[in-house]
């Protein structure tokens, strides 16, 4: 399992350094990332012949076969094969990465280097790069996103062997260590995310492995833990800046190693300009350079007004009931009016001041989704209620207790959460909090009755419901289900009219249905030689437009635009979203085509996001 990781963490590093070289060489395509990659590879088999470490880590099929005759394996595997087959059947729906993640992407192969992208979706520009980098030679050599799920499929398998990992190094028993390590992956933000495109994921895995190659480190003093422990790091504040908190209980658990830095003083260099590389410093200064706000957050809130206290209630409040929320919850529609008539109206108006907008109500989905489900109600209930009954198992005294620095280590995450909770204005607190979760459970699990506990009938009975809670969320995923759901709407259709809970339902699962290729209408009204298609449009899922990849390129249109701008870009065509035009460019689509001297070709009605059903998108000609 270590060498695994390792090999993940290099594998991902190199390939963040590999996209910022190839675009300041201006080779940011195919053929530049067949020569990284080569390189890549060539490295990797001098590595082996130098350590005689394989490439590929021996598998010992009957110590596998053992392992997995037991139940709580077993079952991890069987969620995790559910959520390959998700992954293989469904084409990518999550909504961010359509939106910005993939069609940046899209933006830079295009020019053949990053670029700071002329739109008015600044999520385009000022969000960090570390999955886009690792999924661009996917998009550039094979000219499809359907295995980027790939990406997600292995970090969820490295997550038990992380876990036992770091839980063990904190203090946690290696019992009770060995039947966690199964059941937080079984965290909704996890599984969820595990056949899809998600970002959260991704980074949970650098930041367990940071820290336990940190605390590995300490105890062998090898390079080899050293630097991968800097390696995750820097990759787990590149995969999600909310991510960058971590990096004190991180260099807590570097702390003893530091010394370690005089022995290697030209391999730490080496290894230290590779991991700045790799984290989210590069993102920072461009950021720093375009906006003149490290974060980027300038040019997305405009800086609106900081309250910490009031962000952490209201935080606190949210991470509860996200949380609990079940995994089906009907009442949501109750739960809404119930915020609606009693939430005090200055404490709304404040919600609106400060917080993303819609929060007000603090509504729940009606079903988890991976955009916005957090550990979820299985693991917590279950976690709540160990924690409670270890409380009143029989005491063990003869245990040592943890030195200072394990203690500081062990709670510096609550301190790094409550750092982000201060600040965060979101509205899925819970999913933005994935890395941390694991980082905070074992201050929940080191009691010595856990120990006792894991062997009860019904504690293991109770792990058991949370493994068929998450195998049950995988089979109804609206994303991607696992049962025949063009036969499922075709059966509620004719009831849906009277019903609203299955009305919502239908309308759910034909949204994500169709969301990966939503602009499917528009490229099928656009005339086969238009190669550059204009855009006006904001956080819409703009990947489709660019199918066939390589096939055309989209150009975002901006209020100060005119239409010999335009025509100097070598657009004759612009897809218009009129709700845009009012809000952002301060004027109706009449007047807008009468600027540009355009004409309406196609009125095009898209539903694209369930919760604003179907939106009129207008395709229009420069005349």
């Amino acid at each position: 399992m270590p060498t695994a990781i390792l090999i993940w963490i290099w594998f991902c590093a190199y390939l963040n350094c590999a996209g910022w070289t190839l675009s300041a060489l201006h080779q940011l395509n195919a053929a530049g990332y067949t020569v990284a990659l080569l390189i890549g590879f060539g490295a990797l088999v001098a590595w082996r012949k130098q350590t005689s470490e394989r490439i590929f880590p021996q598998i010992y099929w009957r110590r596998l076969n053992r392992r997995f005759r037991r139940p709580l394996p077993l079952a991890f595997l069987a969620l995790a094969a559910m959520a390959c087959l998700g992954g293989v059947l469904y084409a990518p729906s999550n909504y961010d990465a359509l939106a910005y993640r993939l069609p940046r992407i899209l933006h830079w192969l295009a020019a053949g280097q990053w670029h700071w992208i002329h739109t008015i979706y600044p999520r385009l520009n000022q969000r960090c790069c570390g999955v886009e980098w690792v999924s661009a030679p996917f998009l550039v050599l094979l000219k499809t996103d359907r295995l980027l799920f790939l990406i997600n499929v292995v970090s969820f398998l490295l997550l038990p062997g992380l876990v036992f990992g770091v839980f063990t190094r904190l203090g946690v028993r290696r019992r009770v260590a060995w039947h966690w390590m199964w059941l937080v992956p079984t965290g909704y933000c996890f599984v969820l995310q595990a056949g899809s495109i998600g970002s959260d994921l991704f980074g949970t895995v650098f930041v367990l492995a940071a820290m336990d190659f940190a605390l590995r480190g300490k105890v062998s003093g090898s390079a080899r833990d050293f630097f991968a422990s800097a390696l995750a790091a820097a990759l787990m504040t590149s995969a999600k800046p909310s991510n960058l908190p971590l990096l004190l209980p991180w260099a807590a658990a570097m702390l003893p190693s530091t010394r370690l830095i005089l022995r290697w003083p030209m391999r730490t260099a080496a290894v230290g300009i590779v991991a700045l590389a790799a984290s989210f410093l590069p993102t920072a200064a461009l950021n720093w350079h375009y906006c003149g706000d490290w974060t980027g957050l300038k040019v997305e809130t405009g800086g609106g007004a900081h309250a910490p206290f009031f962000l952490t209630g209201v935080n606190t409040f949210l991470l509860g009931i996200q949380n609990f929320n079940l995994p089906v919850f009907p009442f949501n529609g109750w739960w809404h009016e119930f915020f609606v008539r009693h939430l005090p109206s200055a404490l709304a108006a404040r919600l609106d001041q400060i917080m993303e907008v819609g929060l007000r109500t603090f509504d729940l989905d009606m079903l988890q989704i991976e955009e916005h489900a957090g550990l979820g109600f299985g693991v917590c209930a279950l976690l709540l209620a160990s924690f409670v009954a270890a409380r009143f198992a029989e005491p063990e005294h003869s245990r040592r207790r943890p030195s200072v620095w394990l203690l500081a280590v062990r709670w510096l995450p609550v301190v790094s959460l409550l750092a982000l909770m201060s600040q965060s204005n979101l509205a899925a607190i819970s999913r933005e909090i994935a890395p941390y979760y694991s980082l905070l459970l074992p201050q929940f699990l080191t009691s010595a009755g856990h120990e006792q506990l894991v062997m009860r009938r019904w504690w293991r009975r109770l792990a058991f419901v949370v493994f068929i809670l998450a195998a049950m969320l995988l089979i109804v995923s609206p994303a991607r289900p696992l049962f025949p759901v063009g036969v499922f709407l075709g059966k509620v259709h004719a009831a849906a009219a009277q019903h609203p809970v299955l009305k919502r339902v239908e309308t759910v699962y034909s949204v994500y249905r169709n969301r990966s290729d939503g602009f499917a209408p528009v490229r099928a009204g656009l005339p086969p030689e238009v190669k550059i298609l204009g855009l006006i449009a904001y956080d819409d899922p703009e990947t489709s437009l660019w199918r066939p990849f390589g096939s055309r390129r989209i150009e975002h249109v901006c209020p100060p635009d005119t239409a010999a701008d335009l025509k100097r870009r070598g657009m004759e065509y612009v897809l218009v979203q009129e709700e845009v035009l009012k809000v952002w460019f301060k004027c109706s689509l009449d007047d807008w085509l009468g600027q540009m001297n355009a004409q309406v070709v196609q009125k095009i009605p898209l539903s694209l996001r369930a919760s604003k059903g179907a939106l009129d998108w207008y395709l229009v000609r420069l005349r």
